[in-house]
């Protein structure tokens, strides 16, 4: 009976509407490996929630074809479904699109998991919009459960889902990501002579590149030559693309790969020793930062919620101000003196560790299959 109830688990539909890669960001990220780990042993039925912009909530023809393509996609993949899983957007068009996908499949909430992978929902939508709050409320408390990657999340369903229907489950540093305890020797072996800085996230303002910038272009010419600063990652217009390339000539210390590889993306986290996220926006997890840890990365980033989960000031790195020029500068300016690099050690050193034992794939996959009843 046992051996008969694992093979039918191991053959379960799961409807799995999430955005997929291209383009890659942390969330896209996250799904594809999700993905992965779930279609060895189980039926999957695909709908791609991707969208090309980082701007999220903006409308075009374009996305508002996208949007009923996922409709349709969705009404025609559902029959037999054992699972549906749902990423969750953040945005008010976003929030309006889930609501229709509850209702299209409304007899499958029982068996349907939302996974909330932003910290913003409650603070940009819930708090203002109380109509909109109580429909979702509606639909949510109907549904077999809730995912949140931290505790810090916990607040937006509270209340009107049980508490064994809501589960914790932290985001990962993908495997590839993971440097040997040989490659973190060599790095900090010595106080280098020049401290290698890295910022790769999107290139959307409200992640605090520009005033990373504005902060190193204050620094002294004699400061400036003992980092090196890379930026990665993608610009939403070719115009602020242009601009930020125009900002960086000169600059010999600073450079800008664009949009990287999987190994060029190692490459940059394998050689920085420093990853900075001087982000301003509701985060819920970034993955970016757990990627830094599971690198050998001591972390520079500011107090949001979503970040404080799996974070902590002096332990994992330091914390900044949101928005200020003067805390990022003041960062830099410790991190390069000599005499903090055994400090810088410790901390890159406690962050590969807690990588390894925590922020895995396997670790992540296993606890949401768990949460979802399938092999």
């Amino acid at each position: 009976m046992y051996i008969m109830e694992k093979n039918n688990r191991a053959k379960m539909k799961i409807l799995f509407i999430a955005p997929l890669p291209p383009p890659i960001n942390g969330h896209s990220l996250v799904c594809q490996v999700l993905y992965d780990g779930l279609k060895s042993q189980n039926s999957m039925a695909i709908v791609d929630l991707k969208k090309q912009g980082l701007k999220d909530g903006k409308i075009s023809m374009n996305r508002l074809s996208e949007i009923f393509r996922v409709f349709v996609e969705t009404w025609k993949k559902k029959k037999n479904a054992d699972v549906v899983y749902l990423t969750i957007s953040e945005s008010l068009a976003g929030n309006l699109k889930d609501l229709l996908l509850y209702i299209i499949c409304y007899s499958l909430l029982p068996k349907f998991y939302i996974h909330l992978h932003g910290g913003s929902i409650k603070k940009l939508l819930f708090d203002h919009f109380s109509l909109l709050y109580a429909i979702n409320r509606f639909f949510i408390q109907k549904m077999g459960g809730v995912i949140i990657s931290g505790k810090s999340h916990l607040e937006i369903f509270e209340g009107y889902v049980k508490s064994e229907r809501i589960h914790t489950i932290p985001n990962f540093a993908p495997s590839y990501m993971f440097i040997s305890d040989s490659e973190f020797e060599r790095k900090f072996k010595d106080f280098p002579e020049k401290i290698n800085i890295l910022f790769l996230s999107n290139m959307i303002p409200q992640k605090g590149y520009l005033l990373l910038l504005e902060a190193f272009q204050k620094l002294e010419k004699e400061i400036k030559v003992k980092f090196i600063l890379n930026f990665a990652g993608r610009f939403d217009s070719k115009e602020e693309a242009d601009f930020f390339q125009h900002s960086i000539k000169g600059e010999t210390t600073i450079q800008y790969h664009g949009v990287v590889s999987d190994d060029k993306k190692k490459e940059l986290f394998q050689s920085a020793h420093i990853f900075i996220l001087p982000t301003m926006f509701f985060e819920g997890q970034p993955v970016s930062i757990l990627e830094g840890y599971a690198s050998g990365c001591v972390v520079l980033t500011t107090g949001q919620s979503g970040i404080l989960d799996v974070f902590e000031n002096n332990t994992n790195g330091f914390e900044m101000i949101p928005g200020s020029i003067d805390s990022i500068v003041e960062n830099l300016l410790f991190i390069k003196e000599s005499q903090n690099f055994d400090k810088l050690k410790q901390i890159a050193k406690f962050n590969l560790e807690k990588a390894k034992n925590v922020y895995k794939e396997e670790i992540y996959i296993k606890k949401i299959k768990n949460v979802l009843g399938v092999n």
